[in-house]
């Protein structure tokens, strides 16, 4: 199953610069797939026996949700990847194992990705969340538009000051606290540095005949079909990812993982029937008086994408041109012949214009890109002041995530109508 491929990475202090956390996220999906950066502002609900409809079954609602900006799959209720106004960053991978994959319609790992994010303000409380759904209401169900695609998921979950790991398989569970650098791809890999897990996860192994009960439990070798002694010299993009971290480890920037989000030879940046939709990179600084400030492309091909950054204040601005259309009915179908609704939001459109000049006309593709990475310049340079001074202007911060979206749609109309 490589083929689907996301990775998400994480490094704490020491392995960073300025005492900060990073998060970085590619979300690899179908190629023609939109994928829409949206905002969600935080609400209180006062009618508790009132259940909500995510992707495909309703659950209980909570008495207060917080605000929370989402990379997701156009079609659907959960994200792939986001963050909460509390610093909470989780991405998801799709994982397969020894455990049949349930087609039975239940929470997606995106929609879990989503709860956590509204209803947890650390990323310990949002492994709670995750874990405490999965148990009440299952995971599973089809995962893509008009296609067959099911799996299970595994999370990477950060915030200001630690991280997690979180493997699932089925209703089975294992957590590992992350040190230093980690990152997760389409394979389970915590392997016996477990540090919570699911009350039955071992019995269950022991009854399938995948752990004897006598060595020392490693739960990617019960659960899965891995040779965890050769997981890190295998040439695997889990093993890839995890060098790159490595080689940068003391010096971790946001650019750093910016550019770990690039790297094609890895095969981190993809490209094909699977290719890389969007992009993700938060820098959470361990200072909690500076601002955590999210970086997202809304678009595919991040090496052919401006990150914009996104920071939480009061009354932010509507994402318009990252929002895309809806339809009716909304609900996805897997039968074929389906024909998929356009998606595509403004952004987005400009975005596949600006991609066919860049293959078709050499000159103005160099222009087109030269642009790009200024416009991208200017914004490391913003992040970087806000992070030095912990000065925010916040009547511009509400409008920072839009006005850089309308500055790249100003690039490629500029260039392509000249």
């Amino acid at each position: 199953m490589e083929p689907c491929s996301c990775d998400t990475f994480v490094a704490l202090p020491p392995a960073t610069v300025g005492n900060r956390v990073i998060f970085g996220k590619n979300s690899d999906r179908l190629f023609d797939e939109v994928q829409e950066v949206i905002y969600c502002p935080a609400a209180v609900h006062n009618d508790l026996g009132k259940r909500f409809k995510c992707t495909y079954i309703e659950v209980d609602q909570v008495p207060e949700t917080y605000a929370v900006v989402l990379s997701r799959p156009a079609w659907l209720w959960g994200a792939e990847m986001g963050a909460n106004e509390h610093g909470v960053c989780i991405g998801n991978e799709a994982v397969w194992g020894r455990e049949d994959i349930s087609k039975e319609e239940a929470l997606l790992g995106m929609d879990l990705v989503r709860l956590g994010l509204e209803r947890a303000d650390t990323a310990e409380k949002a492994l709670d969340v995750i874990v405490d759904l999965l148990e009440k209401y299952g995971q599973g169900g089809n995962c893509a538009e008009g296609e067959e695609f099911s799996y299970y998921n595994s999370f990477l979950i950060a915030d200001r000051n630690e991280a997690w790991i979180l493997e699932t398989s089925g209703k089975y569970w294992a957590a590992e606290r992350v040190q230093g650098v980690r990152n997760i791809s389409n394979q389970l890999s915590i392997t016996t540095k477990i540090a919570r897990e699911h009350p039955d996860v071992r019995n269950y192994a022991k009854q399938r005949g995948w752990w004897d009960g006598k060595e020392e439990f490693d739960f990617t070798a019960a659960y899965s079909y891995i040779d965890t002694a050769a997981m890190m010299t295998s040439p695997s993009r889990y093993c890839q990812g995890y060098k790159l971290l490595d080689k940068h480890r003391g010096n971790i920037t946001f650019e750093t993982m910016m550019e770990i989000l690039r790297d094609r030879p890895s095969g981190i940046n993809m490209k094909g029937e699977f290719l890389t939709t969007a992009s993700m990179v938060s820098v959470l600084p361990q200072d909690p008086s500076l601002p955590c400030i999210h970086l997202f492309t809304a678009t595919p091909h991040p090496e052919r994408s401006v990150f914009k950054p996104f920071i939480f204040v009061p009354h932010i601005s509507p994402l318009l041109d990252t929002k895309s259309p809806t339809f009716e009915p909304e609900r996805p179908v897997a039968k074929k012949p389906y024909v998929k609704p356009d998606r595509r939001h403004p952004l987005y459109q400009k975005h596949q214009e600006a991609l066919e000049m860049i293959s078709n006309n050499k000159e103005k593709g160099k222009t087109i890109l030269d642009k790009m990475r200024k416009l991208e310049k200017a914004v490391s340079e913003e992040i970087e002041s806000i992070l030095q001074s912990g000065h925010l202007d916040e009547e511009k911060t509400v409008n920072l995530f839009p006005q850089y979206v309308k500055d790249e749609i100003k690039i490629y109309q500029s260039t392509i109508s000249s």
